[in-house]
């Protein structure tokens, strides 16, 4: 049957007229003047009563928290990432160090939790599977700080909904996506960063929707309020993880939309007028928010004030600030003839040598100079044994005999008794690198070829060598070459120890070696013995600061390795694969992260449906024809397209990433595809919006409003697709709270794609016919 060419002629609502234009802009005030509400269908009116969504809202919460809370003390064993957060609480009740790639402020409401329940940090969370019982841990104390925010965020969802314009029932929709979804309870239920993340995120969400809503009453008390909660929980959101910088990214983008409608010189705005806009989202949403992030590390800083694991990560000076550190108590001034060992900071290997020499020739043809070897040792040995020899004249006693930054040193290998040189031979692995090697200490001929400056890192002039604590480069006073190493072994002529050759960077990162032990001295303290506590040292919050950043960057960019769950973000939205968080053999049970497949699946067909209906949209617009009234469309440009931008940017740049990638990382996206789903469904059910949104300001010229009317299609809607979800979610709750167990015949049921790699299913075995 042939269809018609005429465009689809979309129901228009019934509206008042009132006098005077309305202000440009598309989406705009709720509180203006009303059309006859009763006008509506009879549900649409009972359902839009501020009781009955305060009903709605408090039956969705208290689901939230049932579900969220079931059977929180099950497992009772450290699941997944437990493994690290929860230790990370741990350190933070010991007070002692830790590192790692994310910010603190969600692990420090773990250590907060943890205090409060009565948790005293002494089990450390070695391996999933150790058992809290056992070991006396207050965990669903822990766990039920992410349960009580991953409940809460329902709520924040629905008032997100609300907030935009959406009627009743279809905030309910883009609640429950996220109530009844497998995922989100999973995250929510155990002591790791997600539920944070995404609660705040929702929460600075609403906030901008309110601070946008009031653009009308600008600078007012109200106005500045949302505006700084906004961003308030924008740092709050890059607090709890890394990737809460996407939060950040995606209201900077909006922000920035906004100025850019503000600038337009049609609207009539003077410069000055734009200018106060500018300075206020400045103080608003970048001063204010990293003040608040910089807080976050004050008090991370100011708890963990003893040596810890993460103390190796950190620059000997921020070592020293720590408690019983060991660069702090061991560290002692080197002076010239005491003999030391040094070590490589990366490889951790000696600087070694002994008599045997390099080969005439190489593998490849090469010819060497046929000197002493000198190598790197991974064992303590006495050919690891170097002196400092001065290179000028030196008082009897005192201060002048230290050896200090920028000095220009021979060192001296006491076994042999020969001089650290190097010159313009190729290296036995490298021919582009120095070859290393020695030269009797008698034999001047080669003087200048033994001379080394010593650079110690981040050092001042005139600063004194130090055994641990001072890492340095040891740079050829004539070649320009930094003695370095690599974790390529040379061949058995040497042992197969690791070969020694100058880079031709003076100031390659790499080429870092520090003084491991001090053999013997002319100190007149002596060879450290017994240890005497010592002051930790001060250095700025802001240098501890800018070094912790600079290394969550570099450390979470190397998180490269293989991992058996990770998935590529092209998998996400579809649910191809989910993480295994726990497993117990003997009853066969386990929690494996999948979300609910029907949410997840209508979320994916919604974002397809808004973008073939606003690119079907542009192009009839272009040909003349409107087929969307002007209010509707405004809502699916402005909100819905809104909640594009959110799941765009917290999804997109996960593509560029070569780190290893978890499903878990879509979560906020997913969040803001269910928005986006709710957006879609109210469009597809009826075209009648709530419309205008913003507050009206005292000068605004008025539009006619109009208001949302989805009659029973919407509750029947809703009501049967909740029902489907729910029994979705109820299938796939053993594999979401890890109980019951099942047999193999039952997991192969649950596995509703192929992709999933479930433990403790039957094998298949075909018929032969």
């Amino acid at each position: 049957m042939a269809s018609s060419p005429k465009p689809r002629q979309r129901r228009q609502v019934a509206s008042t007229s009132t006098t005077g234009n309305y202000d440009q802009d598309d989406d705009d005030h709720v509180h203006a003047i009303y059309q006859n509400p009763n006008s509506r269908s009879a549900i649409e009116r009972v359902l839009d009563t501020p009781q009955a969504s305060a009903a709605i809202v408090g039956v969705l919460t208290a689901i939230a928290f049932a579900l969220r809370f079931y059977k929180i003390n099950q497992p009772d064993q450290v699941v997944f990432d437990e493994v690290h957060f929860g230790k990370f609480a741990s350190f933070y009740i010991t007070r002692e160090y830790y590192f790692d790639v994310h910010p603190p402020f969600a692990k420090l409401l773990f250590g907060l939790a943890g205090w409060f329940v009565g948790f005293d940090g002494h089990f450390k969370f070695e391996e999933i599977g150790n058992n809290y019982t056992d070991n006396h841990v207050p965990y669903v104390g822990m766990r039920a700080l992410p349960a009580i925010l991953g409940s809460l965020t329902i709520p924040v969802v629905y008032a997100i909904m609300k907030e935009t314009g959406y009627s009743t029932i279809i905030a309910a929709f883009s609640a429950c996506i996220i109530l009844f979804d497998n995922a989100h309870i999973a995250q929510s239920r155990l002591i790791l960063l997600d539920a944070t993340l995404i609660f705040f995120m929702s929460l600075t969400i609403y906030s901008y929707v309110r601070f946008r809503k009031l653009r009308y009453w600008e600078f007012t008390v109200e106005w500045w309020s949302w505006l700084i909660a906004t961003g308030f929980f924008m740092a709050c959101t890059w607090g709890a993880k890394v990737n809460g910088i996407l939060t950040v990214a995606t209201i900077g983008i909006a922000v920035l939309v906004d100025l850019w409608d503000i600038l337009d010189h049609k609207k009539g705005f003077t410069m000055e007028h734009f200018w106060k806009h500018f300075m206020a989202r400045a103080v608003g949403l970048i001063a204010i928010p990293f003040i608040i992030y910089l807080s976050f590390f004050y008090v991370h800083f100011a708890v963990l004030t003893h040596s810890g694991t993460g103390d190796s990560f950190m620059s000997p000076a921020f070592q020293e600030t720590l408690i019983d550190n060991e660069l702090l108590m061991n560290s002692q001034e080197l002076r010239y003839y005491d003999v030391v060992t040094m070590k490589h900071k990366d490889t951790k290997v000696y600087l070694h040598s002994h008599p045997d020499h390099y080969p005439l020739q190489y593998d490849d043809g090469r010819i060497s100079s046929q000197g002493q070897q000198v190598t790197g040792y991974g064992h303590d040995d006495i050919n690891n044994h170097w002196q400092i020899i001065p290179t000028k004249a030196l008082p009897e006693a005192g201060r002048g005999r230290v050896v200090r930054h920028e000095d220009v040193i021979q060192l001296l290998h006491v076994n042999t008794q020969t001089l650290l040189l190097t010159h313009d031979v190729a290296s036995p692995l490298m021919p582009t690198n120095q070859e290393f090697t020695t030269w009797p200490k008698d034999d001047h001929s080669r003087h200048n070829d033994t001379l080394f400056y010593l650079n110690i890192i981040d050092a001042d002039s005139e600063d004194p060598w130090k055994s641990k604590s001072s890492h340095f480069r040891l740079v050829h006073g004539t070649t320009r070459v930094s003695m370095w190493t690599h974790s390529k072994q040379l061949p058995e002529w040497a042992f197969k120890q690791q070969e020694i050759n100058g880079n031709k960077n003076p100031t390659e990162k790499s080429a870092t070696w520090f003084v491991d032990q001090v053999i013997s001295t002319e100190s007149p303290e002596g060879l450290s013995g017994e240890q005497v506590p010592k002051e930790p040292k001060k250095i700025s919050f802001f240098k501890k600061f800018a070094e912790l950043q600079l290394l969550m960057l570099q450390h979470n960019a190397g998180l490269t390795s293989s991992h058996p769950y990770a998935s590529g973000p092209i998998n996400w939205p579809f649910l191809i694969s989910g993480i295994s968080f726990w497993t117990e053999n003997d009853a066969q049970k386990q929690i494996y992260l999948i979300g609910n497949i029907v949410g997840w699946w209508t979320c994916v067909i919604a974002l397809s449906i808004y973008v073939g209906i606003m690119g079907a949209d542009l192009l009839a617009r272009r040909r003349g024809i409107e087929p969307i009234p002007e209010a509707a469309r405004g809502r699916l440009w402005n909100s819905a397209g809104f909640f594009l931008l959110i799941w765009a940017v917290h999804y997109l740049p996960f593509f560029l990433m070569s780190r290893q990638l978890f499903i878990h990382h879509y979560l906020p996206s997913h969040l803001a595809s269910a928005l986006l789903a709710g957006s879609v469904l109210s469009f597809v059910l009826s075209d009648t919006v709530n419309y205008p949104i913003s507050i009206v300001g005292r000068r605004t010229k008025m539009r006619k409003s109009e208001f949302a009317d989805l009659g029973m299609k919407g509750p029947v809607v809703v009501g049967v697709f909740t029902f489907i979800l729910f029994l979705m979610f109820l299938y796939m709750t053993p594999l979401t709270y890890g109980t019951p167990g099942l047999d193999g015949e039952t997991i192969n049921a649950k596995r509703l794609l192929s992709s999933w790699t479930l433990h403790f299913a039957a094998k298949e075995i075909a018929e032969i016919s």
